[in-house]
């Protein structure tokens, strides 16, 4: 036996979180009306704000990939409130100095946020949360093409590729187009 101070009598304590991944295929989701209304619904608000253009891919580009990620949304109760699905371009096969010169992640600090929960507090402010639906697709960005989602192609033009308007989730520049 060892003295107190000996790292192999000191107590181990392992803790591990648990975050539940959502694992819906996009086969599975084609075929789950719920998820296909959630896809379908993606799909307007990107048309709606018009966020990119069908295009013949220039010669000298190459296209980025998309890929749906699904979420189920739940209410307090623990009851489904709605399914979320989300395009999102593969940024992480962006490469730097070829689609992307520089990265931006705007940071809100912890300070900033007391202080902000301070004053509503001290002036009887109400404080609401509010959640900006597609808020990257808002801004224009840098020339970047992207392949047309599966199970969304245009007819007879399967071979275009779209030019992004606006940023998409996943692309390197869509925190600094955000904002």
């Amino acid at each position: 036996m060892g003295n107190d101070n000996d790292p192999s009598n000191e107590e181990i304590i392992n803790f591990a979180l648990f975050a539940y991944c959502e694992s819906v295929t996009l086969e599975e989701a084609s075929n789950n009306q719920h998820w296909r209304k959630a896809m379908d619904e993606e799909i307007h608000v990107i048309k709606k704000n018009q966020t990119w253009e069908l295009i013949d891919l220039p010669a000298d580009k190459r296209p980025i990939g998309v890929k749906w990620v699904y979420k189920t949304k739940y209410k307090s109760s623990g009851e489904i409130d709605h399914f979320k699905a989300r395009l999102v371009a593969k940024g992480y096969k962006q490469k730097p100095c070829i689609d992307y010169f520089e990265v931006f992640t705007p940071v809100a600090r912890l300070d900033t946020i007391c202080m902000l929960i301070s004053l509503s507090a001290q002036n009887n402010w109400k404080i609401h949360q509010m959640d900006v639906k597609s808020a990257f697709l808002n801004d224009t960005l840098e020339e970047v093409y992207v392949e047309q989602p599966t199970g969304y192609e245009v007819e007879r033009k399967e071979d275009e590729v779209y030019i992004l308007k606006k940023a998409l989730y996943g692309l390197k520049q869509a925190p600094r187009a955000w904002y």
